[in-house]
């Protein structure tokens, strides 16, 4: 009957309900608990829903408050707060701008390893954008760069918190990715499954997130070279400035902070320490790098503190909404309508696998990647993983990919948030020709990585060894 069709469908409504109603701007945990329990309301009154699926959220939301792994992010988000609030990022800019003025596009570059090296330490795309666009963009224009190349470089770059770890975006992709892989083991019947864990995911992320920089970096090289007035660069010190003073600026203002963020990736990758260790290392390593640079004060720890507590307090509590709408979803049976979907599609993996990516990619224009890792990455990763998807591949090319939708006109994030810091004098238009450029390296990264996803799988396999 026609009432039987709609009941079968309502795991669609359930989605397509929180998805519209987080386009309207109602709060992201709250619309996804809340739309959830009332679905699961109507699903029960109509028969189509198992209540017992309800009685499990608790259990499940205690096993996020006391995930060790995700420790991680309060402490990765306090060390990046506190690079950023004690002027350390900003002293790292200057001196990363003497070590490269000279080259084509030495500033450039700069701007490029600085955001780099931010987007690592925080994973919050709108913080790195915004910081980079207030530090980096009047010394751009300032130096003749071209409007539209200077904000598509900031914007770019402010987005490699998706991909450069160890960034929060990958600690909480990986724990995602992590049970989805675990899930489709046991779902085959497989009852001792294989782990997958976020050091696994740093080190698959570490390779393409390189040749995304040396791309980004080969690009506005090549601008300076080709069209100078473009990208012009000051091939002479300041007068004031000779060798020893270089010397000492960056021995003082750039060795500490690369050696900080190096250690901490080193440390997860070597296997010496977890993520959550080496987040602790990180954030004792930036009171440290503060204090000796005379910039910690009470004011700094305070706004440090309030900013971790508000990014953290919004992430778990967005964690505890989705934990409920997936319960709720798979209370529906959910999860067996999106393999069938899935496994309908010709072509098997491969075009299943591309389906999801080009869905997760419009996701991107109006949910942000927490939503999307939390809402969308549980349900489509058990079916894709269980048709043999690599774990690690996916997980990076998920991560590339809401990266390249988070910079797409005309509703990237990244365009929205520089364009709150850019002067009038520069246009929207100019904003989104900027970008183009870039989006192409990111697309063909995508592209390298579908035909060798290697690329992504070898360094885990190394290190795993």
């Amino acid at each position: 009957s026609e009432e039987l069709i709609l009941l079968e469908f309502l795991p669609f409504g359930l989605f397509f309900s929180v998805c519209i109603l987080l386009m309207v701007g109602y709060p992201v945990a709250l619309t996804m608990s809340g739309v959830s329990l009332l679905f699961a309301a109507i699903g029960a009154m109509g028969g189509a829903f198992d209540s017992a699926y309800i009685t499990l959220i608790p259990n499940r939301i205690f096993g996020i408050l006391v995930n060790q792994n995700l420790f991680a992010v309060p402490l990765f988000v306090f060390m990046g707060s506190m690079l950023e609030k004690s002027k350390i990022a900003e002293s790292l800019l200057k001196n990363m701008e003497l070590l490269f003025r000279g080259l084509p596009g030495g500033l450039g570059l700069a701007v490029i390893l600085v955001g780099m090296l931010l987007a690592a330490s925080t994973g919050i795309v709108g913080a790195t954008v915004v910081t980079l666009g207030v530090l980096a963009l009047p010394t751009m224009l300032s130096s003749g760069y071209r409007p539209a190349l200077a904000c598509g470089t900031l914007c770019a770059t402010g987005t490699l918190g998706q991909i450069i770890p160890p960034s929060i975006c990958l600690v909480l992709l990986g724990e995602v990715i992590s049970n989805a892989y675990q899930q489709s083991q046991l779902d085959a019947g497989i009852f001792a499954p294989s782990f997958v864990s976020i050091g696994d995911l740093f080190a698959g992320a570490l390779i393409p997130g390189l040749l995304l920089v040396m791309g980004y970096g080969l690009y506005v090289s090549a601008v300076a070279i080709l069209r100078p007035h473009d990208a012009p660069s000051s091939r002479e010190l300041s007068i004031e400035l000779d060798k020893r003073e270089l010397l000492i600026g960056i021995l003082k203002g750039l060795l500490p902070p690369v050696f900080l963020v190096l250690a901490v990736l080193g440390s997860i990758l070597k296997g010496i320490a977890t993520p959550t260790e080496a987040a602790s290392i990180g954030a004792i390593g930036a009171i440290f790098l503060a204090f000796v640079k005379r910039s910690l004060s009470f004011t700094v720890l305070q706004e440090v503190s309030l900013e971790t507590m508000r990014t953290t307090s919004m992430i778990y509590l967005i964690l505890v909404g989705a934990t409920i709408f997936s319960s709720v979803f798979r209370g529906f049976g959910g999860e067996e309508l999106i393999e069938m979907s899935l496994s309908a599609i010709p072509g098997g993996a491969l075009t299943a696998t591309f389906a999801v990516m080009l869905f997760i990619f419009v996701l991107g224009f109006i949910l942000d990647f927490i939503e999307i890792t939390f809402m969308v990455v549980p349900l489509v990763g058990p079916v894709l993983l269980g048709m043999g998807i690599d774990p690690i591949w996916l997980g990076v090319m998920i991560a590339i990919n809401l990266q390249t939708s988070f910079l797409t006109p005309p509703f990237g994030f990244s365009l929205f948030y520089l364009r709150s810091v850019v002067p009038d004098s520069v246009t929207t238009s100019e904003i989104y020709r900027g970008v183009v450029p870039f989006i192409m390296i990111q697309l063909f990264l995508l592209l390298l990585l579908a035909l060798e996803p290697r690329l992504a799988t070898w360094l885990p396999s190394y290190v795993g060894n």
